[in-house]
């Protein structure tokens, strides 16, 4: 496997990319989606909208905390997920510069 050289690039352009990578694959739009619309889910009910097992679903939520755009309270036996603001903020602020960047060609 070949070296990635993300130190060659600055912390923006590195941590946009993590965003980039954690959301891209469709399950894990349609968990955010879920999120944003619901305000808060028990990870139990996200088996029911999606057509995936839990242990799929699990992996999914890791990955979106490991870029810490979702957030979990431990309620019980269950985990309490939530939208984290801050950093749902960082990540459109990021975006929405690559995006106005550009001038018509």
């Amino acid at each position: 496997m070949g070296i990635t050289k993300t130190e060659v690039f600055n912390l923006e352009q590195n941590e946009l990319a993590e965003f980039a990578k954690a959301l891209a694959h469709p399950a894990r739009i349609a968990i955010l989606q879920y999120l944003i619309k619901h305000q808060t889910c028990i990870c139990g009910d996200l088996v029911n909208v999606l057509p995936l097992s839990q242990s799929t679903i699990s992996q999914h939520l890791k990955e979106l905390r490991r870029i810490g755009i979702i957030r979990g309270n431990i309620e019980g036996p269950k985990i309490c997920y939530c939208i984290n603001a801050k950093i749902w903020q960082k990540a459109q602020k990021m975006i929405g510069r690559i995006f106005s960047s550009m001038k018509c060609c």
